[in-house]
């Protein structure tokens, strides 16, 4: 099926927008701290074209995602609508908030992005719809108001409550750099990969949803020890032995955040592939002891990859509780270190796939 075949007629335009792992810098977007992430190869596509359709006078939308092969109609009185549905109608919502007239819509979705994997698939869907309304309805918005847009259609629409840092990397990130990005001011800077290394990203197989995960309790413990400290965020902290007066986990999950801006402020400073890797491990870490968000099977395949030779470091990415892992290796082994490290992954009984670099991507050019 393709717009077309759905929708009866071509689409007007269309937009894309990459998903994106993180290297560096993970749950501190929210403290209004310091992330490091790139855009991944894999991207979602959004086709746009005006609809006649109305019920009762009231301008009705039309969705369809290609990868659920699943159809939904909403119109302007309709309560937020579940699954895919809800970014797109909840972006609608955020454009029309802000004074823009969105007409009645037909949107057709396909995309690479893996879901669930933690490679926000999420935002990649929200920055590619807001760029093709843009070009639809010709908007005077630049890139830093999509991704502030699709923040607010995620928080306020899918009921997660993010920071900006996936939204800003699908809209503003590219493959071959990574971008420094300060959440609380914006400031951002992109910076090369480190020397002779490349993105290695696996997923271990076991999904996780952000919305029914710990992911708003850590958000709130957080929040809750920036006021015990006295702070409007946990960015303002610089020294992690300031967190050792809170009670139990508020210290635990306060000191991650501060040792992980720590650590993202290292590399802009400049560091070898080695010490990179070396950050990232730490990381990894500081996400399994004090953060409490990795499962198993992702310790599992972190301890593979780091005692892999070519292997600079490896950590969880994304919010945890399953997803994926990345790791920065040696350029051009990415691919013969992700079949030696799989086969080790399953012999241990869990069952993951290579994402970065895609095979599919890589098979097509």
């Amino acid at each position: 099926m393709d717009f077309q075949q759905v929708f009866g007629k071509p689409p007007e335009t269309q937009a894309s927008a990459p998903g994106r792992v993180n290297l560096l810098g993970e749950h501190t977007d929210y403290n209004d701290g310091f992330v490091l992430p790139t855009a991944i190869p894999q991207s979602t596509t959004v086709e746009l074209g005006l609809s006649s359709d109305a019920c009762d006078g009231l301008r009705q939308h039309h969705f369809y995602s290609e990868n659920f092969n699943e159809q939904v109609t909403i119109s302007e009185s309709n309560h937020t609508p579940s699954g895919f549905a809800s970014y797109i109608f909840g972006c609608i919502e955020v454009l029309q908030k802000a004074g823009y007239t969105i007409p009645s819509l037909s949107v057709y979705v396909k995309s690479s992005v893996p879901m669930g994997s933690g490679l926000s698939s999420s935002a990649a869907l929200e920055v590619a719809t807001l760029r093709a309304l843009r070009q639809l309805l010709n908007l005077p918005i630049d890139d830093v108001e999509i991704a502030q847009f699709a923040q607010q259609a995620e928080i306020h629409y899918a009921g997660v409550q993010c920071g900006i840092m996936d939204q800003m990397a699908s809209s503003l990130a590219d493959t071959q750099h990574i971008l420094f990005l300060d959440t609380r001011t914006l400031e951002r800077q992109v910076m090369p990969l480190p020397d002779n290394a490349e993105i290695l990203v696996i997923d271990s197989g076991v999904p996780r949803t952000l919305a029914t995960s710990g992911y708003n309790q850590r958000r709130a413990e957080c929040e809750e020890a920036a006021r015990s400290l006295g702070v409007k965020a946990l960015r303002d902290i610089t020294d992690a032995e300031v967190t050792e007066k809170l009670p139990e986990p508020l210290c635990r999950r306060a000191r991650h955040v501060v040792t992980e801006n720590n650590r993202v402020l290292e590399v802009l400073q400049g560091v070898t592939s080695e010490r990179f890797g070396e950050l990232m491990n730490a990381s990894h870490a500081s996400l399994r002891d004090d953060y409490e968000v990795s499962v198993p099977a992702l310790n599992t395949l972190v301890e593979l990859l780091q005692k892999t030779p070519g292997v600079f470091g490896a950590r969880l990415t994304g919010a945890g509780f399953g997803g994926a892992c990345v790791a920065l290796v040696v350029a051009g082994e990415a691919r013969n270190i992700a079949i030696h490290v799989l086969e080790q992954y399953k012999q241990a009984g869990y069952n993951g796939q290579i994402l970065v670099p895609s095979l599919e991507l890589s098979d097509a050019a």
